[in-house]
């Protein structure tokens, strides 16, 4: 019965090419990846749900007690000269988790993500303008190294571990599994998407989401985008705000990077960047007579999604209010300030256009992020997530911002792996940041 036995076996692999270790390497690499990239989103998701928890706290203190805000050039200060004595490497923040998920040569260090979420939650409460997924980001990733060094895994599945630990921290901090699966394989390149981390980023993703959830934490919620037929005309007007959304994007980055080089030429102590930094945010706002483009600034991306308008330049304001917070030293992300660029962007070229100011807001959310972030598919996922309908319209935004953002990125360590035009020449390692050096 063996022989028989044998030879069907064998008559069958002949016939459909069957490779029975392929099979077993499969399960091996789904059941090792799913437990690695569950347990990293397990820790990422409790973070987040940490982080999220106290963001809140530190959003409706400072709300209650607006005073506080003129202790932000102090609070400033103290963050950078923690930073400054303490830091080491962590004060590179996602560019160095980036630049070790293409380079694999330096450790993420363990304190970085205790101190990111300190140094944001300080930003927001005192009255910063920045954002929650650089904290989140690099708190996954430095925790999944963390797990990697327990475990004394190296190699390429090192990379594999930090991929995990952006995916879990960006889907569990802002509730968007789907898209932070596949931005922790995205954001590391520009033009190159990284399939061998589908399972560790799958599994980081929704367990970190699942996990934050289950510890009580809400996400935002927006209004669902209805099914829009396909309009030649609408098209148009989608794809000429794509391109002021990309431009945008380029002014973000350009700004923000503007500023920190201002403030290395001309403040040689480091802690004192973030000082001064607070007295021109504080001043801004009390010039302008608003707290509006404080903190998060979420209440302008839900005027904007619900149709109770903003002002035409609200955008511009909350591009400068990031852009001066950021650039001086102060720690949080950037995503969330693009968020309300976006929508509030979006939301004043929907009068221009003659589109629904709601539906263009929409759209700008996510596609100012895709251009200055050089992450068209996940923004586009991330939209289909918050928004619903309109795919074809989000997905237009995202890529044409993308493509009109040129070669620069709030990420200087995105390796080039595919550039936006055929014309330009890059070399094999170059990352945004060389190619501009080298352009320069």
């Amino acid at each position: 019965m063996s022989i028989y036995r044998t030879r069907l076996i064998g008559f069958f692999e002949e016939l459909f090419h069957l490779h029975p270790q392929d099979f077993r390497d499969f399960l091996q690499l789904l059941g090792k990846w799913s437990l690695l990239g569950g347990v990293i989103g397990i820790m990422a998701g409790i973070a987040s749900a940490v982080f999220l928890i106290s963001l809140k706290w530190a959003t409706e203190f400072r709300i209650a007690h607006t005073p506080i805000i003129y202790l932000l050039p102090v609070a400033g200060f103290a963050v950078g000269w923690i930073y400054h004595h303490f830091g080491s490497t962590a004060s590179q923040g996602n560019n160095l988790v980036i630049e070790e998920v293409n380079a694999n040569a330096t450790r993420i260090p363990r304190r970085m993500a205790p101190m990111i979420l300190i140094g944001t939650v300080i930003t927001h409460l005192f009255g910063g303008s920045a954002g929650r997924e650089g904290t989140a980001i690099q708190m996954g990733a430095s925790l999944a190294d963390g797990l990697r060094r327990m475990l004394k895994i190296n190699g390429d599945d090192r990379r594999l571990m930090i991929m995990a630990g952006i995916s879990g921290g960006f889907g569990s901090v802002f509730g968007t599994p789907v898209a932070g699966f596949v931005f922790g394989m995205e954001v590391q390149s520009m033009g190159r998407i990284r399939y061998d981390g589908l399972v560790p980023c799958l599994a980081a993703a929704v367990v970190g989401d699942l996990t934050t959830r289950a510890l009580g934490v809400e996400h935002s919620h927006y209004p669902h985008l209805p099914n829009v037929e396909i309009d030649p005309l609408l098209l148009i007007k989608v794809l000429i705000a794509g391109v002021l959304f990309g431009l945008t994007s380029m002014l973000f980055v350009e700004l923000t990077h503007a500023v920190k080089a201002l403030h290395f030429r001309n403040v040689s102590y480091p802690p004192l960047r973030p000082f001064f930094g607070g007295a021109v945010v504080v001043g801004l706002a009390l010039l302008l007579d608003t707290r509006d483009y404080l903190g998060l600034s979420l209440p302008l991306i839900q005027n904007s999604l619900n149709g109770e308008g903003v002002v035409t330049f609200a955008f511009l304001l909350k591009l400068i209010f990031t852009a001066i917070t950021l650039g001086s030293g102060f720690l949080g992300g950037e995503v969330t300030p693009l968020f309300v660029i976006g929508s509030t962007l979006g939301y004043t070229l929907g009068r221009l256009l003659g589109v629904d100011p709601i539906f263009m807001a929409s759209i700008g959310f996510v596609a100012v992020f895709a251009g200055s972030s050089n992450t068209p598919i996940a923004c586009t996922l991330m939209a289909i997530e918050l928004f619903g309908g309109a795919p074809l319209y989000l997905m237009l935004g995202c890529v044409v911002a993308y493509l009109a953002s040129g070669h620069r990125g709030i990420y200087v360590t995105q390796r080039i792996s595919a550039p936006k035009t055929f014309q330009l020449e890059v070399l094999p390692e170059d990352s945004l940041k060389s190619l501009a050096e080298r352009r320069r």
